[in-house]
């Protein structure tokens, strides 16, 4: 996007914000991973920030970095990126209530899975770690080897008819869309790099 999504205005807080004070609804603790020297707008004080241990290692690194952050209390995680504005928080519930009693409940349609629109329990951990020193850094490696519970899009449209949980922004007409959708204006004016 040419822009950091975590600290992309909208509305009166950012992305990340927004995500954060969604989320706060429905789950605690709130576990923020970060890049290695990533910038961060100002988060409430119950917020834990982590920052992955290596670069450029994927989703797993920043799971393995936020699981192992969680309280020893706390079973299992609900697991999303920053750019999700439009994050129901009903759909983490669900997603939470369909993880039943298997390890992992992961959003998929046609074949494609959202690791980053999932429930993980903390004991996936070593398996996550174990992955990442194999250098076996797709999603995919983990779900095959633990109990996974492949979510369909049916099972979800009683909590998120649109399922824009699931919609990420990645360009600049998804985010001035999400402002729309949110019938935000798109103020201030953001600058993309071309």
């Amino acid at each position: 996007m040419g822009v950091p999504k975590a600290t992309l205005p909208f509305g009166n807080e950012t992305m990340l914000q927004r995500v954060v004070r969604l989320l706060q609804t429905v789950v605690s603790p709130i576990i923020v991973v970060a890049a290695r020297g990533q910038v961060l707008p100002e988060l409430p004080d119950n917020v834990v920030v982590t920052r992955d241990e290596r670069d450029q290692q994927g989703p797993l690194e920043g799971l393995r970095a936020g699981l192992s952050a969680l309280p020893n209390s706390v079973d299992p995680a609900y697991v999303t990126s920053c750019d999700v504005p439009l994050l129901e928080p009903r759909f983490v519930e669900r997603m939470i209530e369909l993880l039943g009693n298997q390890d992992i409940a992961v959003m998929e349609i046609d074949g494609f899975t959202h690791p980053l629109s999932a429930v993980y329990r903390r004991h996936t951990l070593p398996h996550i770690e174990s992955l990442l020193a194999q250098q076996k850094l797709r999603p995919a490696f983990l779900f095959d080897l633990m109990r996974t519970r492949r979510v369909r899009p049916e099972e979800m449209v009683s909590v998120d008819p649109q399922l824009r949980t699931l919609r990420n922004l990645n360009t600049k007409e998804d985010y001035l869309q999400a402002l729309a959708e949110a019938d935000l204006p798109a103020t201030p004016p953001v600058i993309f790099d071309q």
